[in-house]
This record gives structure tokens, sequence and C-alpha cells, in this order.
């Protein structure tokens, strides 16, 4: 069998994708991308208590995953320096 088909059939798995798209929808959705660190961190806890109760099956393990995410979705982007060129024309 292939891992793709495991994983989908995997209610673990299943529950695991929907709560991170929820997560991602719900900080784009509550502008948390624009708020202080500090914000964002009470608006974390307060959203993954929430999610551990909509996603019974998730353990530990998945909802720490889960925040992970969810603490690199609210980072800005990070955009290479585009190289100075030397010398005038």
């Amino acid at each position: 069998m292939n891992k793709a088909k495991k994983l989908r059939r995997d209610p673990e798995a299943v529950s695991f994708a929907q709560a991170r798209d929820e997560l991602f929808s719900h900080i784009l959705r509550c502008g948390v991308i624009d708020a202080l660190p500090e914000h964002q961190k009470d608006w974390l806890d307060d959203t993954m208590l929430y999610l551990a109760d909509r996603y019974e099956d998730l353990g530990e393990e998945e909802l720490g995953q889960l925040r992970v995410l969810g603490e690199r979705f609210c980072q800005p982007v990070q955009r290479k320096a585009e190289p100075v060129e030397s010398g005038a024309a």
C-alpha cells in the first residue's frame, strides 16, 4: 500500500490535516500575523486549547507539531537581499 493512501485513511492523519488547515485559516482571518509576538502567543495558547477539544484524537505530540506550524506561519516572510551592483554606468 502506498504511503499517501495510508495517510488518507488514517483518521489521526486526517484530523491533523483538518486541524492544521483550520489553524491556518483562523490565523489569516484573525489577523494574527500582524499582531505583536506576545499577542500571538496568547492567541495561540487559546486556539490550541480549542483545537485540542475539537480534535480529541490528536495527542500531545501532534498538538505540539500544530503549534510549531502555527508559530512558523505567523512569522514574516524572509526575503533574500538583492545583491548590490557595484559601479555606475
